[in-house]
């Protein structure tokens, strides 16, 4: 898979993968971080919902921009409303 990254994404990839950076979290909490992570990704249920078809190509469309599959896209929009992290713009 390639990344596409801006210019500060891959100052800050060739930084930490000059060994740059150094961890403040302790291996407990770096367990709990990584044990909701795992979680959050965990993909255990399906969903099956009706929508028109013209959504469903803005959606693959936009997918398609963003660089994802576009069932990854409508996971991450439902999850992010769920988690009010979606807003609407004014």
């Amino acid at each position: 898979m390639t990344l596409k990254l801006d210019n500060e994404e891959k100052e800050i990839l060739h930084s930490y993968e000059n060994e740059e950076w150094e961890s403040v979290s302790s291996p407990s909490e770096i367990s709990k971080y990584k044990a909701a992570a795992k979680s959050t990704f965990k993909k255990d249920k399906r969903v099956n919902t009706r929508m028109s078809e013209r959504d469903l190509e803005l959606l693959q469309e936009r997918a398609l921009i963003e660089g994802l599959p576009y069932q990854t896209l409508m996971s991450s929009v439902l999850h992010k409303y769920v988690m009010n992290r979606l807003s609407e713009k004014a």
